[in-house]
């Protein structure tokens, strides 16, 4: 196993040599997986992007570590959620400084704001859970690209249109899934609450014992609600998370 991390890490640490390396794409990044592939397939052979947060690592408590801000500096663009998300202190400071970064997630609220989810007085910023909604990503992502690079505009505005199309055909197959399971069978429980735009799009309903985020202190009557919950709806999976 600590072979096998060796050659990983290794493999990381080339990738990114090579990113930071001056070379004819558009030099982007992304703070998010879910966010650094959508800009890949839409960026195509000109972009050129690397993700932040990745492996195990949290991005709701992420804070910048040595050698994130060469990548931040050698960005021509950068991608992030928003949505208080990315709430690590140093990390949120820097996105809201940068003139050259842009939450995809509150482009999406401005879009279409009677979709996004309210906790208490918190947004629910998971909304890449919903494909039918984060396929309004798209649009944004387009319009940086081809202001930062407009000799490939069309290049992005035709791609964005598969990307788009793509992902509708994948939202409509996994309704067609989901409509197989008897509607009391679609329960969904997991460790911190970020299936609620999943629940509302595919399911019956989810819950967690943590809020939108996992870093809170659960209580007897916050586990007893669950243990209840998993009685009451009879669920026999349990998904966990590796951080």
């Amino acid at each position: 196993m600590g072979l096998l991390a060796l050659i990983s890490c290794s493999q990381r640490n080339d990738k990114l040599k090579n990113w930071m390396r001056d070379n004819s794409k558009i030099k982007v990044l992304a703070t998010t997986a879910q966010i650094g592939d959508l800009v890949q397939e839409i960026g195509g052979d000109r972009a050129d992007v690397w993700v932040l947060i990745q492996g195990e690592l949290d991005p709701h408590s992420y804070e910048l570590v040595k050698g994130d801000d060469e990548k931040l500096a050698r960005s021509r663009l950068i991608f992030y959620n928003g949505l208080g998300l990315e709430h690590g202190a140093s990390l949120a400071s820097t996105l809201r400084g940068s003139d050259h970064a842009l939450a995809v997630g509150e482009k999406i609220a401005a879009q279409v704001p009677e979709a996004i989810l309210k906790r208490g007085a918190a947004t629910d910023p998971h909304l890449w859970m919903d494909i039918s909604l984060w396929k309004q990503a798209v649009g944004p992502i387009v319009a940086s690209l081809s202001e930062a690079d407009p000799d490939g505009a069309y290049y992005y505005q035709e791609r964005g249109k598969e990307v788009a199309n793509r992902m509708q055909d994948t939202h409509e197959a996994i309704l067609e899934i989901f409509q197989k399971i008897p509607k009391e069978k679609k329960y969904l429980v997991t460790s911190h609450d970020a299936f609620q735009y999943f629940a509302r799009a595919y399911l019956t309903g989810a819950t967690a014992p943590e809020g939108l985020a996992p870093d809170g202190q659960l209580s007897p009557l916050d586990l007893k609600r669950m243990i209840d919950f998993l009685k009451n709806h009879e669920i026999e999976v349990l998904f966990s998370e590796s951080n």
